[in-house]
């Protein structure tokens, strides 16, 4: 493996030793592993038809190849968050079998993480959820961090701050945060008790609050945040915000934004190994002590691929059952579907697979609007006979049905603001239509195209017949003639729509960037529906099977597009054919 290396030999000392803690002179060198955004990925094979996929089983493989290789004892391994939601096995322990012991903390504690800290997706789980894990976690030794989670009622952690490991001789405190941006995401009784503080607005007081309690020889912060621009304007994502400005840290480990990313400076290195067990994320410091302090440290940081092959055999036999139990619960017939979708499709136009999603949503009552984004990013339902597992590539995620109320000109506002996140404007018939990127950055790690955006904030909204004009600026994009029925649409007039709670609670910022303040949503909400995945299973169960007729009613959702269709069209195919390749 090659390492970026940057080495810092200092005259001066580098850490201050407190009395009864003092090291001995010589050379320390402590390795550290990181994952994050695992998302529950922990098995490698998928449970239709047992293709290999990578998995925490894989990544179990090379943490043991490097802990064997340097010396359990020298091996720091942490996670930053988002362990428990976006595969069928978390779903299974979270929700079906809540008898039996979670699998995470065991799976947790058989691989020997030295700390967690929370993720958002821990928190979507809920209550019942993940105060069920934090107790099992605690009993196997490595508790869920998360800092700046505090209590209403005290003002205290409502989880620790921080753990203490020893490794490599050394004494090592691991702080741990999740991400400040809760709120706007998930509805409060989701994590009722509790509020979410910055982590750039804390984080130096914490450490050195940890460092005077417990006078460390090394100091970790794990956040489950993304990386950002540095320049505190995300509040999402502040783990280059913190690793500018605060002082005394040696590793920063975050998360959140599923980019794989390494960084070496002269005091502090940094970790991010993307997301669904792709990378595990790996590190050296070199520490030199002599007269009981440090006078020189260095750092190596690297990112090693994860192969799906190599998963760990007997990780695999030892949750053998555990896997077949998820693997029949997902297999369950619960329909059939007599149209093929293509979650991809929906980046294009109108799509049998969002208009799904519309006609579930739309249905509730009394929804006479629906506003949804493609939540998988590449999926695909062949036609034929629905299990269970289907759901989840349909609707990965535990969002809520809200019934809010909006005006006509904010739902002219919202599409403008959408489809501004989505399109470019078009001058000439050479430019993007999609707003699409090479990855061929650094920070990325990977060669290809991807969105410049989230496709999960590329709404559209059914009940509304309108088109979408490609070489128009915001503003002037949306042109909307009627109500799916035919009826008049008017600017003054409140609808009452359908939307995700995530998005409900300010989730992407649309509705708060049209002057929508969601810390006031519930002054518009008029109704509260199930998770979305689970309406899906409701409607099945009423009547089993999914025709293309019932979900793409034009009296019902209407229709859009987007024009100029012939330069529209090819051009949104050539960007199509740029992220995915061509249709097979």
């Amino acid at each position: 493996m090659k390492f970026r290396t940057l080495l810092c030999v200092m005259g001066i000392t580098l850490m201050t030793v407190a009395c009864g803690h003092r090291l001995k002179d010589g050379d320390y060198t402590l390795t550290v592993l990181s994952t994050n955004d695992v998302h529950s990925t922990w098995f490698d094979s998928s449970y239709v038809d047992g293709s290999l996929k990578k998995s925490l089983l894989a990544m179990n493989y090379y943490i043991d190849s490097v802990r064997t290789a340097d010396g359990f004892r020298n091996v720091l391994l942490v996670d930053a968050g988002d362990c428990l939601q976006g595969d069928n096995a978390a779903y299974y322990f979270n929700y079906v079998d809540t008898l039996s012991p979670h699998l995470f903390p065991r799976l947790m504690e058989y691989m020997k993480y030295d700390a967690i800290a929370m993720g958002n997706h821990d928190i979507e789980t809920g209550h019942p959820v993940y105060d069920r894990v934090q107790k099992e976690l605690v009993k196997a030794g490595s508790p869920f961090l998360a800092g700046n989670a505090i209590r209403n009622d005290n003002g205290k952690p409502y989880f620790p701050l921080y753990k203490v490991v020893n490794k490599a001789g050394l004494k090592i405190a691991v702080i741990g945060y999740n991400n400040a941006n809760i709120k706007a995401w998930l509805a409060e009784e989701i994590w009722s008790g509790m509020h979410f503080e910055s982590i750039k607005a804390n984080i130096q007081r914490d450490v050195d609050m940890v460092k005077a309690k417990e006078k460390p020889d090394v100091m970790v912060v794990a956040m489950h945040s993304g990386c950002g621009q540095g320049d505190g304007t995300i509040l999402e994502c502040e783990a280059l915000d913190a690793f500018n400005a605060v002082e005394g840290v040696d590793w920063l480990i975050c998360g959140h934004d599923h980019k794989p990313y390494v960084e070496t400076r002269e005091q502090s290195a940094l970790l991010n190994s993307g997301s669904h067990s792709r990378f595990v994320a790996h590190g050296k410091m070199h520490l030199k002590v002599e007269g009981g302090v440090v006078v020189s440290k260095s750092f190596e940081t690297d990112l090693i691929p994860v192969k799906a092959q190599k998963a760990d055999p007997v990780m695999r036999e030892t949750f053998r059952k555990e896997f077949e139990a998820v693997r029949a619960f997902t297999l369950r017939e619960v329909g059939v579907l007599n149209v093929p979708l293509r979650t991809r499709d929906a980046y294009a136009g109108m799509s049998d697979y969002i208009n799904l999603i519309h006609t579930i949503s739309i249905s509730c009552e009394p929804a006479q609007l629906s506003i949804a984004a493609p939540l998988t990013y590449n999926g695909f339902v062949k036609e034929g006979t629905l299990v269970f597992n289907d759901l989840f590539t349909l609707y990965p995620f535990e969002n809520q049905l809200y019934v809010i109320t909006l005006s006509g000109s904010e739902i002219k506002d919202y599409l403008e603001a959408s489809y501004d996140r989505w399109i470019n404007t078009v001058s000439k018939p050479s430019d993007h239509v999609l707003k699409i990127i090479p990855r061929d950055n650094l920070r990325s790690q990977q060669m290809g195209w991807s969105f410049d955006g989230l496709p999960y904030n590329f709404d559209s909204v059914a009940g509304l017949n309108y088109t979408v004009d490609v070489t128009k600026p915001r503003g002037q994009r949306i042109a909307i003639s009627s109500l799916a029925d035919g009826s008049a649409f008017w600017a003054d007039t409140t609808y009452n729509v359908a939307v995700t709670s995530y998005r409900a609670s300010g989730g992407g910022g649309l509705l708060d960037e049209i002057g929508i303040d969601t810390d006031l949503i519930d002054e518009r909400v008029v109704a509260r529906y199930p998770e979305i995945r689970n309406l899906i299973y409701a409607r099945l169960q009423e009547d089993p099977t999914i025709d293309k007729e019932e979900i793409s009613n034009p009296a019902l959702l209407g229709t859009w597009k987007f024009v100029p269709e012939p330069l529209a069209s090819k051009r949104i195919e050539d960007d199509m054919n740029l992220l995915f390749g061509k249709k097979k």
